[in-house]
């Protein structure tokens, strides 16, 4: 079935609802679950959390089906809106209640994190090595940063840059002898 075809027929689905009609909620849950179930585990990012929202939509759809208007949306925007808020708040609830301890278990707590001048200087030389790499002739760069960063051997390397494997490693270690050299200074 088409697009179309399903959001008139989901649409038709939801206006029977308010009268208590369990086929029509059949019809909308088949058409939407596996929708509406990525749009609640993307947000909580937890299965079993995930189902439990699913299901709680699946109820406030019964309960306010009456509510929905064809005319101010689509059947989907309006199921996916529902569940988005009810994940929100099931996030929002159990965020609270995940995080809450006793503020004397904070001294406990060691801090793994490097230290503020171990970050500088982590990022100075983070900075100098760029700084390095970009004064390579460029096929040097290519290279090097292919070879080692990325992980390719030398024969990859060049058949990539079509050039004899010679060549390449003498690319590669002249390169590696211009970055130990500007490293030093």
């Amino acid at each position: 079935m088409d697009l179309e075809g399903n959001r008139a027929l989901l649409a038709a689905a939801l206006a029977r609802i308010p009268a208590g009609d369990r086929a029509a909620l059949q019809t909308v849950y088949r058409l939407t679950s596996a929708k509406l179930f990525g749009v609640v585990l993307r947000i909580l990012d937890e299965r079993s959390e995930a189902e439990d929202v699913l299901q709680d939509v699946y109820l406030t759809v019964w309960r306010k089906a009456a509510g929905f208007d064809a005319a101010r949306a689509s059947p989907m925007t309006w199921l996916i809106a529902i569940a988005r808020n009810r994940a929100i708040d099931r996030l929002r609830a159990t965020r609270v209640s995940r995080h809450v301890a006793p503020i004397e278990t904070v001294v406990d707590l060691a801090d793994d994190g490097p230290a503020a001048d171990s970050a500088l200087e982590n990022a100075q030389q983070n900075a100098r090595l760029h700084e390095c790499l970009g004064g390579l002739a460029g096929h040097e760069h290519q290279a090097l940063r292919a070879a080692f960063f990325d992980g390719n051997t030398y024969d990859e390397l060049a058949q990539r840059m079509n050039v004899p494997l010679g060549t390449m490693k003498s690319w590669i270690r002249r390169a590696m002898i211009k970055l130990k050299a500007c490293l030093d200074q």
